[in-house]
């Protein structure tokens, strides 16, 4: 019964990241740390490394908060929802550092309509380089419209 525990509390951390993307880049990203995650939108600087990528430590680090919570003080559901917010970010990195911005030159020949889809919608969000106006959607989940 714990390993369905475990795996019920992974799945939906998991899920729960969709919605915690969406709301921290339409929120905070687009919000209060715009000054972080402008350079996202339009480069000013000749570093790979993007002052956006902090959202990347934040998220670790409350993996690893978690971690600690679960091996140091007993919290059974901290590894479960360690992992979740690991894989989430795993696979957000795959899906938007990776195949969408190219950041490593591989995936660049995908063919499924999936794949266009998230393309088309990323880029027409990054047309927008302003504060407001972007519209934000999740990694999992594009708005139908882009998927011609």
């Amino acid at each position: 019964m714990d390993v369905f525990y475990w795996v019920s509390i992974y799945l939906a951390t998991f899920i729960f990241m969709e919605f915690m993307a969406w709301f921290s880049h339409k929120y905070i990203m687009h919000g209060f740390l715009w000054s972080w995650h402008k350079d996202h939108h339009k480069k000013d600087h000749d570093s790979w490394f993007e002052r956006n990528d902090l959202f990347f430590i934040f998220y670790a680090a409350v993996s690893i908060a978690l971690m600690i919570l679960w091996g140091e003080f007993g919290f059974w559901a901290g590894f479960p929802m360690a992992a979740g917010i690991f894989t989430y970010g795993m696979t957000y990195f795959f899906v938007h550092d990776i195949f969408i911005h190219q950041r490593f030159k591989i995936f660049r020949n995908s063919t499924s309509k999936y794949a266009k889809g998230l393309r088309r919608a990323h880029k027409m969000h990054h047309k927008n380089i302003h504060k407001n106006g972007g519209e934000c959607f999740g990694m999992l989940w594009v708005p139908l419209k882009y998927f011609k």
